[in-house]
This record gives structure tokens, sequence and C-alpha cells, in this order.
């Protein structure tokens, strides 16, 4: 019993500690909240969330229903699957499916328990799974290839993953991969918090995340996060843009994507997040051309593991992005969609003269 409130009184002060530096990072930004709202929006007639096309349902190896939409070209020389991160869906990908769309054949798809796609129990929740869901969406919709895989942040994961499962696949049907603001392994949550505050944070967030997942508490915490307004607003900029000039709709789209997330699958995941380590298989990203984007104001993922990552996977090319935030996507989308365009073409050559190769030797 004295360990139980010794653990507790740790967490519970963890969590006023985080909370502490929640709120000092609030109280700063909240004063720019008007000017935030009232400033030039470029973006403020896009179409976020609405763009949508052909729905396929792919069954996952354990009975999961995966959402699935393919769009652009059907006869294109070249399918690209896009992977979405963490508490998002297909969704965010609005500007490559608006940009691609005239070069390419696109798949789009939720992870599960994401988007809508169905949800998994808990103990099927891991970045394996998400690599084993993958294989399930290439096999029903890639055809022979070839295919370019593109991910963001946990769908950089789920690409590894899928490395390390089915790795025959890298160099024949598979013939390059576009990995964004995402790591193989250290992948730390609480990164954008102040360095003093992380380990608390880190100790608090498991239990935490549990207790409020579950039961009478979960319904308190979702009607707080759907009332939640200028702070959410304000901890999503923070924590996903690195612009100060950011866009206030894009602010505003992805908010309402992470929060459409539920708790529970929002504290499952974070679990998988923790645990994702995958060095010992990027040398098999290394039979495709790969590049490895990363945005230079990252508060989720540093630059660092970017660099690392772009290291480990023999021949990639790194671009880092200056003052651009986890969610580059959405911040820098024409960066993004040059460097997926660019690196299908590479990837199309090489992948044409493997083909003639292995015509030459038979």
């Amino acid at each position: 019993m004295a360990r139980w409130r010794r653990l507790t009184s740790v967490a519970g002060l963890a969590t006023g500690i985080t909370a502490a530096g929640i709120g000092a990072v609030i109280a700063v930004e909240k004063v720019a909240v008007g000017r935030l709202r009232t400033q030039p929006d470029p973006a403020a007639l896009e179409p976020f969330g609405t763009l949508h096309s052909r729905p396929v349902v792919v069954t996952a190896d354990d009975g999961v229903p995966l959402h699935v939409e393919i769009s652009g070209l059907a006869e294109a020389p070249v399918t690209i699957v896009f992977c979405h991160g963490y508490t998002l869906s297909q969704d965010v990908w609005h500007y490559q499916r608006q940009d691609l769309a005239q070069d390419a054949r696109l798949v789009f798809w939720d992870q599960r328990s994401h988007g809508q796609s169905g949800r998994s129990v808990p103990e099927h929740i891991s970045i394996d799974q998400l690599g084993a869901d993958l294989a399930a969406v290439l096999e029903a919709t890639a055809g022979t290839g070839p295919v370019v895989l593109v991910g963001h942040s946990m769908g950089g994961m789920t690409i590894m993953a899928l490395a390390a499962l089915q790795p025959e696949l890298f160099g024949t049907l598979v013939a390059g991969v576009v990995l964004i603001s995402t790591a193989a392994g250290d992948v730390d949550p609480t990164a954008w918090l102040p360095l003093p505050l992380r380990p608390a944070a880190r100790l608090a967030a498991p239990p935490l995340l549990r207790g409020s997942a579950r039961g009478r508490r979960a319904n308190l915490i979702e009607r707080v996060r759907q009332a939640s307004g200028d702070l959410a607003f304000l901890s999503t900029r923070f924590i996903a843009f690195g612009d100060p000039d950011i866009s206030p709709t894009a602010v505003d789209f992805l908010e309402r994507v992470i929060r459409a997330t539920p708790i529970d699958v929002i504290a499952d995941f974070f679990l998988a997040l923790r645990d994702h380590e995958k060095r010992s298989v990027l040398p098999v990203l290394g039979r495709v051309p790969v590049t490895v984007i990363a945005g230079g104001q990252d508060r989720l993922i540093p630059l660092r593991l970017a660099e690392d990552l772009a290291h480990g996977i023999p021949g990639a090319s790194l671009v880092v992005v200056p003052g651009a935030g986890h969610a580059i996507i959405l911040e820098r989308p024409d960066i993004v969609t040059e460097e997926i365009s660019d690196l299908t073409v590479v990837a199309l050559d090489e992948s044409a003269a493997r083909s003639k190769s292995r015509r030459g030797r038979s």
C-alpha cells in the first residue's frame, strides 16, 4: 500500500508539472489568438476533409476492416500508397490528393482505429500490426506494381514494419519510399515539452492515458476535448507546426482530425509509438530509392532522429525544410509533393532497369 501511495504521488506530481508546462505555453500563445484568426489566410478556401474517391474495404489479417480510397489515373505506370500518422486520417493528404492525381494512381487508407477504418482490440495495436495491415492493403490494391510508399510520422513506421515483415517486396513490388517526419526508434511522445518536464511526463502519461481512456472518465475527457476551442487550436499550432504564420484554417483542420480520434485510441497507440524500434530493417529500405523529409522545427520527431534514419538507409536522401514542423505535409505541401514526384521518377527508372536486367538473365 505504501508503495502504491508513492507511485500515485509521483504520478500526481508529474501530472501537475506537465499541466504547468502546458499552461505556460498556452499563456504565452494566448495573446496571439486574435491576430492569428484575423490575418490573411491563403488556405481559407481550401476544401479540407472533403476530397474523397472510390472506396474499398480491405480486411486485415485479424478481421479489422480498413477503409481505403483509390483515385488518380487508373492506368498510370505507378501506384503511390499514402500512410498517415498517429491520431490522423487519410484526409491529411489533402494537397497530395489534389496535386498528384494527374500523374499516378493514388491509394489512401485509414490506419486501424483511425478515420473510417474499424476499431481494433487493444491487444492488436502495435507498429508491427500496422505493417501487416499495409501488406493487406498492397495485396488488395497494388496489383503487380511498381509501388511508391509514402508515410508520415507513424505511417513511416508502418512502412518500416512492412520491411521487417515482408522484405522481399522491396526491389520487386515496392520501387521507392518517402519517409516524412518519422524515426526508426527512440520516439519520445513527450518531446514537445520543455526538457526538464519530460521525465515526469513520461512517467505519468501511460497510467493517465489508460485511466482516462475507459468508462465514465473517458466520456468526460471527450466532452472537454470537444469544447476546448482556443486551447486546442493553440496546442495544435504549437506542437504540429513550425511557421508562426501558418494558416489558421490548416490548424483548425488538423485539430478537428485529431479531435475525431477517440481518447482510448490515443492511449493505445501512444504505447505502440514508444516501443517502436526498427533500425535493424533499414538496409531493406535501401534496396530502393528513399527520400527522408524532415522539418527543422519538428517538436515531435527531433531533426537528429530524421538524420539518424537517413544515415541508416543506404543511399537515402535527406531533405530538411527549415522552419517547418511535424505537420509538414500541410505546412509545406509544395516541397513534400515535389519530393514525392521526383522520387517517383527515379523509382520508375530504377524499377524499369531492374525489370530489363531480370529479362536479360532469363
